[in-house]
């Protein structure tokens, strides 16, 4: 295009040149005035093309090269506009307002192809994060974190608070009930009564070995020891009995009271809370424990790779209903719809006046650092072809302004003085 400008100039010129040579009279006179008028209309519009980004032919000409000698006011002026039309909170909620950004998101997660490809992306970012991990660094943190967690953790405080909830409501009794129902049924066992007198016979024997041999004359003492094994079992089982049909059984009194002060105790009795700490710092010391605790990001790690390559693995099955269950929430539900542009409205006035200052400050650095033969040129591309079709439009403008003169100027001759 600026060959093509020049082509005109010179034209111009030629044509000027031609017309003096050929006389200037006739038809030469108006191609003169032309040529010359469009002369002077390219080279002026050509100096004000030029003098917007350069000095024309490198000269110094006052006013000239305005742009690179104005880029520190153009650079505040940008960051100005910016700042004023972008990130100014009243216009900026009014564009999101009309915008309603809620309805738009519920309409787009609504459609199961846009929640599935939202999966995928999310299970593609899952799977390169799992990457950039450093598993040795991980396996340390993972240990580290896992053992203070467990060092830090209170557990004496932590069973009396568990056994104070057991304890609620007559769980504990209905927990003995129980354990009394177990052993009743236990105790009732022909193995269990076998088992019994068989003790009882081989302690009769080892204390007693005259007696025994004595008794053995009148009745068997296996006999003996059978009877007794049966009644011992009768008289246990008519007890527990009693406690279990009996709510203010001495015993269950004193269960109660044994498991209050208990509770109590491991809630403020120094002793037994550095006991239980000890039980727990000996199970965290033990090998078994830290070979647990170190495997714990292998585990996770793998199933969590496994699944996530899968296309339709369960983590992107979930998050896929999960999205498109959010786009249908939000499609019939007004109030979630409005708390959501609240919160988007809030979010977005507090990001535009946290921005606004080092948004425009950063911008109108930046332009300021630019150099200037980079900025002349972005700034000519960016115009483009309008540069030089202000100099077409010169050279034939100021040729038609020629050609009028020259006809003024005839007429004026013609007329009568």
């Amino acid at each position: 295009m600026k060959s093509i400008a020049l082509a005109m100039l010179l034209a111009m010129v030629a044509g000027f040149v031609l017309s003096h040579a050929m006389g200037n009279q006739g038809v030469w006179a108006w191609v003169s005035a032309f040529c010359e008028a469009a002369t002077v209309g390219a080279l002026a519009d050509w100096f004000a093309v030029v003098a917007l980004f350069r000095h024309p032919l490198g000269l110094p000409f006052p006013h000239t090269a305005i742009i690179p000698h104005s880029k520190a006011r153009i650079a505040d002026s940008l960051a100005a506009f910016v700042r004023d039309h972008f990130l100014e909170p009243e216009t900026l909620l009014k564009r999101l307002e009309v915008f309603d950004p809620a309805t738009k998101l519920g309409e787009w997660l609504s459609r199961p192809e846009q929640s599935q490809r939202l999966a995928q992306m999310a299970r593609g970012w899952a799977l390169q994060a799992l990457d950039l991990l450093d598993e040795r660094a991980v396996h340390e943190s993972i240990q580290r974190f896992v053992i203070a967690r467990l060092q830090a953790w209170d557990a004496s405080a932590t069973a009396g608070e568990v056994m104070g909830l057991l304890t609620a409501d007559g769980r504990h009794q209905q927990l003995l009930d129980e354990a009394l129902k177990r052993l009743s049924h236990y105790l009732d066992g022909e193995a269990v009564k076998r088992r019994a007198s068989a003790l009882l016979v081989k302690h009769a024997r080892r204390e007693w070995p005259r007696l025994v041999g004595t008794v053995n004359w009148i009745r068997p003492v296996e006999g003996i020891a059978d009877d007794l094994a049966e009644r011992i079992a009768r008289a246990v089982l008519e007890e527990l009995n009693g406690i279990l049909a009996e709510p203010r059984h001495p015993i269950r009194r004193d269960y109660e009271r044994w498991l209050r002060t208990y509770i109590q105790r491991l809630r403020t009795d120094p002793e037994l809370a550095a006991r239980v700490a000890k039980i727990k710092q000996d199970l965290i010391d033990h090998p078994s424990v830290q070979d647990y605790v170190r495997g714990l990001w292998d585990q996770i790690h793998g199933a969590l790779r496994e699944d996530l390559e899968r296309g339709d693995g369960v983590l992107a099955r979930h998050l896929e209903r999960s999205l498109l269950g959010i786009g249908e929430a939000l499609g019939r539900d007004e109030g979630l719809r409005e708390a959501i542009n609240q919160h988007v409205m809030g979010g977005a006035e507090k990001l535009a006046l946290r921005l606004r200052g080092g948004v425009t400050d950063y911008i109108a650095q930046t332009v300021k650092s630019w150099d200037e033969r980079h900025l002349v040129r972005q700034l000519e591309l960016s115009v483009g072809r309008d540069l030089q079709y202000i100099r077409f439009n010169g050279t034939l403008v100021g040729g038609l302004i020629g050609l009028l003169l020259h006809a003024v100027i005839v007429l004026l001759d013609r007329a009568p003085v």
